[in-house]
This record gives structure tokens, C-alpha cells and sequence, in this order.
């Protein structure tokens, strides 16, 4: 009772790992293992038949041919016989019923002359009286009851035997009316070498026929799958961009359904596609429009808001409070005006990265300092790690992250670089309560505010997107989480050498700062 569990699973984990493997089978190899295995089986089927059948008739013909011979046989050479026989009268008699066509041996036993049985064989060393199966002198010596349907006492009957790894036929019958009992022994050397001839050809001939069938296969293989292989291949082009793929169709079959259907459907995308692109592509230049138009009224307006701040002092206190608003929302949306055209310049894929070496611990000591951050921020980083990076941007990545840790998390906020092979490795990690785990997946979404209850909060919600762009373009990556310890932690990973990403290794745009700490 207790391999039994043990046995399920050996028999649930041997039918996985055929699933396993017939999934990696190629559809080619399935479809013609299918073909092989039904041309295998319909062969052998036909064979094994083909060879019963055979069998069954050529052995009943020499044994029924050799039967009936021996039937008349021993009828005909016991009549003449004495009822009591001498010994050398049998040997005689047993000679004689073996000199026929049939080529078979005869042992005649009876009662003799002067008392006792004598068994006369026709050849002593291959038919004594031993080789007869005791099961068939039994059958032959039992006297039946004789009437309406069995009007004699005994009957003939016959068994096959193997004498010496050859077949033979053995058969016997007692003479009615007090005679001799006879037995035959025939060989059927001849009909197993026929039925073996047999057996090599219908071998033969399914052999053949695999072959064929594994040819046949291939052909309709290569058939079905054809359309199905310029299918995928389309298929591959479409999901590549290229929307103006289709098929050629010919035919009416289920395949040529399929591919007016991928046509139907390509058609359908590649409008679809158009459509969306000329939509984005309208709201990227009325965004980038937008934002080049407020510039310019936005530069007045600073201009005139940094004299009102300039005159604060001076200014009725029931106007002061006005005048600082006015000028924290110029402040706000002319942020917002430099954080719309990164974006757009991203969104239009106009961005580039204009490359320098960099001393990661100068960069980041620099990107504190000009933002009067040094009394909030611990820096842990080496002089001397050298990166090959686009200064400006990855300024715009730390300002942001380090940033978004103050504002959200509050001092003190710690930054630590290090090296891992050939990547650089900056983490920002801040002591306040973290980020909600509702909140983390959505951290680097553009315009995301954790709290709903303070649109109008500093920031724009695109700081963290602009940085995570600034990394991509890096080819690095930006991950948020929280620290077991408390607060919350960014890691940012760039390659220590980006000139694999340009495409002249230094030239490119170089927009203005995009400093946004919201998006936490």
C-alpha cells in the first residue's frame, strides 16, 4: 500500500515529461511521425493477416493431404494383415504405408502372434513409440460411444510437435474391428521455410511501404506547412512593424481562409496603426506647439515676477501674499513648459545623449550643491569612478531622485555609488514611512501623484518619467522598493560607457534642465 503513491507519481511525472517533449517535437517531425506510426501499424496490420491467413492454409493443406493419405493408407494395408500379426508382418505393413508421396513415417503397434504388443516403425531412430505425444495415444485408444451422430467407435486426430527445434505433424487412428493402431510423423521443414520466405517478404514489404509513407509524409508536410511557414513569417514581419506584409492567397482550403483572414486583419491594423500614429503624432506637435508658444510669454512673466519678488518688501502686506503665489506658479508652469518639451522631444525619439567623462562623485557633489542640498544629503562615493555618460541628463536624474527622497521622504537622504563590472550603480535611499505598496507600480507613471486629495502639490508628476527616460536612453534602468529598514529606496543602474548608444559616439541634442520632484 505504500508504493502506491510513490507509483502515481512516477506515472504523473513520466506523462509530463512526454508532454514536455512533444511540445519541443517540430510540427514537420509530429506530422510525420503520425504518417510513419499509421503506415506502420495499417502495414504490420496487413501483414500479420496476410501471414495468419497463409499459414493457417498451407499448413491445413499438407496436413489434411498428408491425413487423408494416411487414412486410405492404413485402411488398405491393415485389411490383408492376419488379426494377429506377427512382428515382421507390421514392420512390412509400416514400410509400405511409408512409401508414398506424402513422405511421411509410419509406426504401426499392436498385438502379435504368440502374445504381446510389438511397435513397428518405419524408421527406428526418428519415430520410436516415445515421440508420440502420451495426450494423443490417450485420444486415439479411447473407444466413443457409437450412434446417430457418431457412427464410429474411434476416429483419426492429429497434433503438431517440435522434435529437434523442426516441426512435425503427428497423427494417429486405430484400425476398427481389432486391427493395429497407426501413427504418422510428417515433417513441415518445407512449409516453415515457405512460411519464413513469406514472413521476409511481407517484412519486406512494410519496410517499404514506412519508407513510402515517411516520403508521402514529407510531401505533405512540406504542403501544409509551406502556407503555415509564410505565415509565420509574416506574421514575424507584421509584429516588426512592417504593416504593409501580406500573403499571396490562392485556393479555397482552410489554409487559403486563413490567410485572407490574416490579410482581412493586417489591412484592419495597419489603418488602425495610421490612424493612432497620426493621432499621437498630432498631439506631440500641438504639445511641443504648446510649449514653445508659452515660452515666450513665460520669459515676460518671469521677468516680471522676479521684479515683484525683488519688491516684496516694499509691496502692502494684503498684496504680498498674492505676488509670492503668482510667482510660485510661474515658477511652477514654466517647470512644467521645459518638463512637456522633454517629454515631447522623448516621445518624438529626438532625444540624444551628448557624452563626456564624468567623475560620478564630482557630478553628484555638484548636482547637491547647486541645488543647496548639502546640509540634507549624505553622499558615500569614491573619487576617481570614471563613466563615460551624458553629464547633463544623469544631473537631471539625480536631481530628481534625490529631490523626490527630500520632499516625500525628508532629510536625511542618502546617496552611495558603486561599481559592479562595468555598470555604475547609484542608490538613493530616504528615512521617511516609504512608498505604499499600492503605490510603487505606478511610481514612474507620467502625471502619477500618490495622494489624489493634493492635485495642485509642487510638481508635476513627470519628474520620475523624465528620469527613467534618462536612463533608458542610457541604456540603464531605474527600480523603486522599500527599505527593510524603513523609507524608501532607488536604485539607478547605467553602463560606466554609453558610446555603444550613440549613433557618432558624441553628438547630439542638448535641451534645457528638467528638474521635477513629483511622482511619489
Amino acid at each position: 500500500m505504500t508504493e502506491k503513491p510513490g507509483r502515481v507519481r512516477g506515472w504523473a511525472a513520466a506523462r509530463n515529461v512526454l508532454k514536455l517533449s512533444v511540445r519541443w517535437i517540430s510540427l514537420r517531425l509530429r506530422l510525420m511521425l503520425v504518417f510513419a506510426l499509421v503506415a506502420l501499424a495499417a502495414a504490420v496490420s496487413a501483414s500479420a493477416i496476410a501471414y495468419w491467413l497463409n499459414r493457417d492454409a498451407v499448413l491445413t493443406r499438407t496436413q489434411n493431404a498428408a491425413l487423408d493419405d494416411f487414412r486410405k493408407s492404413l485402411q488398405d494395408n491393415t485389411a490383408s494383415l492376419p488379426l494377429l500379426p506377427t512382428c515382421p508382418e507390421l514392420q512390412e505393413a509400416a514400410d509400405r504405408m511409408a512409401a508414398t508421396s506424402q513422405k511421411y513415417e509410419v509406426l504401426l503397434v499392436g498385438k502379435v502372434k504368440g502374445g504381446g504388443d510389438c511397435a513397428a516403425p518405419s524408421d527406428r531412430d526418428l519415430f520410436p513409440l516415445k515421440v508420440v505425444p502420451q495426450t494423443l495415444v490417450t485420444a486415439v485408444n479411447r473407444e466413443r460411444r457409437v450412434d446417430e451422430s457418431n457412427p464410429y467407435p474411434y476416429h483419426l486426430y492429429w497434433q503438431r510437435i517440435t522434435l529437434g527445434g523442426k516441426p512435425y505433424l503427428v497423427g494417429g487412428a486405430k484400425v476398427i474391428g481389432g486391427g493395429p493402431t497407426g501413427y504418422l510423423l510428417k515433417s513441415l521443414e518445407n512449409e516453415r521455410a515457405d512460411l519464413n520466405s513469406l514472413a521476409w517478404s511481407l517484412g519486406i514489404a512494410t519496410g517499404l511501404a514506412l519508407i513510402g509513407s515517411a516520403l508521402l509524409a514529407q510531401a505533405a508536410a512540406s504542403t501544409v506547412l509551406r502556407p503555415v511557414q509564410r505565415l509565420g513569417e509574416a506574421a514575424r514581419r507584421l509584429g516588426e512593424g512592417q504593416l504593409d506584409t501580406r500573403l499571396q492567397v490562392s485556393g479555397t482550403d482552410e489554409l487559403a481562409d486563413l490567410s485572407r483572414t490574416f490579410n482581412r486583419t493586417a489591412e484592419a491594423l495597419q489603418k488602425r496603426v495610421e490612424e493612432l500614429s497620426a493621432r499621437e503624432a498630432s498631439s506631440r506637435r500641438f504639445v511641443a506647439d504648446m510649449s514653445h508658444e508659452l515660452r515666450t510669454p513665460l520669459t515676460a512673466i518671469t521677468a516680471v515676477t522676479e521684479v515683484l519678488e525683488d519688491e516684496a518688501d516694499s509691496l502692502d502686506p494684503m498684496i504680498a501674499p498674492a505676488v509670492q503665489l503668482v510667482v510660485s506658479e510661474t515658477r511652477r508652469l514654466n517647470d512644467l513648459v521645459e518638463n512637456l518639451m522633454e517629454v515631447t522631444r522623448f516621445d518624438a525619439g529626438t532625444a540624444r545623449l551628448v557624452l563626456d567623462d564624468v567623475d560620478v562623485a564630482d557630478q553628484v557633489t555638484a548636482c547637491i550643491d547647486a541645488r543647496a542640498w548639502l546640509d540634507a544629503v549624505e553622499l558615500d562615493a569614491e573619487r576617481g569612478i570614471m563613466a563615460r555618460l551624458d553629464p547633463r541628463r544623469l544631473d537631471v536624474i539625480l536631481a530628481n531622485l534625490i529631490g523626490n527622497a527630500l520632499k516625500h521622504g525628508g532629510s536625511p537622504v542618502r546617496v552611495s555609488v558603486r561599481t559592479e563590472d562595468d555598470s555604475l550603480r547609484i542608490d538613493v535611499r530616504d528615512h521617511g514611512p516609504g512608498i505604499p505598496e499600492d503605490v510603487l507600480p505606478h511610481v514612474f507613471d507620467r502625471f502619477y501623484k500618490a495622494s489624489a486629495s493634493r492635485p495642485r502639490s509642487e510638481g508635476s508628476g513627470l519628474g520620475l518619467s523624465i528620469a527613467l527616460e534618462n536612463a533608458h536612453i542610457h541604456g540603464g534602468e531605474i527600480t523603486a522598493a522599500n527599505s527593510p529598514d524603513g523609507g524608501a529606496a532607488f536604485t539607478l543602474t547605467l553602463p560606466r560607457d554609453a558610446s555603444s548608444l550613440t549613433e557618432d559616439g558624441e553628438n547630439g541634442e542638448d535641451g534645457g534642465s528638467t528638474t521635477d520632484g513629483g511622482g511619489q
